[in-house]
């Protein structure tokens, strides 16, 4: 058979679509790291967000009475045996288990103050957004009371109580002189809380950059959210002890993944230079920037939960400025 010379037409359906070039997917580049997703701090969200079980809180909660029952008891028999066979030490050690009982009350004693402390800011909080809701002028001014209170033995605002004193009285609405007191009070404390939220995305990022061991970056993405929770919450006034830090952390990724806020989304990528720098750096780099991005976010969720105040319209800080401060000069531009 013989093929036909000249071109060959086809029948095209008229009814079909037809899609914009705009519309067209993108042609797949081989040149290009695979996609970023910030696996860290995605499975540090995860781990600290998840609830135990009930089977699980019960068999801790008695694998741990049965360990402090028989520590307890194996502590009174070898210092009552001590006793009786050489008193002087049997004595000694009474008076170390003692001491020792002493310091785990006082710690407990501090952990309760601290889990106060973090009520009393929630307290502040939920007193504020009520004050704001009802336009109630009266409750403002007992919240400033408050919030002068909790700042009053602390030099760092000083002089932010003393112009809020001299400027108060001219506030006749509460959203104005909640808005003073923000200014006053804890614009300062603002500034400090951004600093430790910049310095823990820079050591994620770069030790998910630098560092290629497995698991390494989940240890320091843990280690570095924690501690940044804990400086933020003692920046606005609440100082947290060991259980209080792990609860307010929990509570705080908890939070961001409930709203969906730890996913890898178009604010992150575009926090990045607009999405140009990740098509540029290495895969470790790229997860590195992520990573980064992902415990700003974290850092600020941790901010308008310790705050007393609420943020007021515009002065919520930006993902992406504190990134940009965060990674200067620790990536290529």
């Amino acid at each position: 058979m013989s093929r036909p010379k000249g071109p060959i037409l086809f029948d095209l359906d008229q009814d079909a679509p037809r899609a914009a070039p705009s519309e067209a997917p993108p042609v797949p580049d081989p040149d290009l790291p695979p996609p970023h997703e910030g696996r860290a701090m995605q499975t540090v969200a995860a781990l600290a967000a998840r609830r135990p079980s009930r089977l699980a809180r019960l068999f801790w909660g008695l694998l741990g009475s049965i360990l402090g029952l028989a520590i307890s008891l194996a502590a009174w028999n070898f210092a009552t045996g001590l006793i009786a066979s050489v008193p002087v030490l049997g004595y000694i050690v009474t008076a170390l288990i003692i001491a020792l009982i002493a310091v785990l009350l006082i710690i407990a004693m501090r952990e309760f103050a601290a889990f106060a402390r973090l009520g009393r800011i929630d307290a502040l909080h939920r007193a504020a957004d009520a004050a704001l809701a009802d336009d109630d002028l009266p409750a403002a001014r007992r919240l400033i009371d408050d919030l002068v209170k909790l700042y009053a033995a602390r030099d760092d605002t000083r002089w932010g109580r003393e112009n809020l004193a001299e400027r108060r009285g001219d506030q006749f609405d509460a959203a104005a002189l909640l808005a003073l007191a923000e200014a006053e009070l804890l614009t300062p404390l603002d500034a400090a809380a951004a600093r430790q939220v910049e310095a823990a995305a820079r050591q994620v990022a770069a030790v998910t950059a630098l560092v290629p061991l497995a698991l390494a970056d989940v240890i320091v993405a843990l280690s570095a959210n924690i501690r940044m929770i804990r400086r933020i919450a003692e920046i606005y006034g609440g100082r947290s002890g060991t259980l209080g830090s792990l609860r307010l952390t929990r509570a705080v990724l908890t939070h961001l993944v409930a709203t969906g806020a730890v996913a890898v989304g178009d604010d992150v990528i575009s926090s990045v230079a607009g999405g140009s720098l990740l098509s540029k750096v290495s895969r470790r780099f790229g997860e590195g920037v992520i990573n980064g991005a992902l415990t700003a976010r974290v850092g600020v969720a941790a901010m308008e939960v310790c705050r007393p105040l609420p943020f007021s319209p515009g002065k919520r800080p930006k993902v992406r400025r504190l990134l940009a401060t965060a990674l200067s000069g620790l990536f290529p531009s």
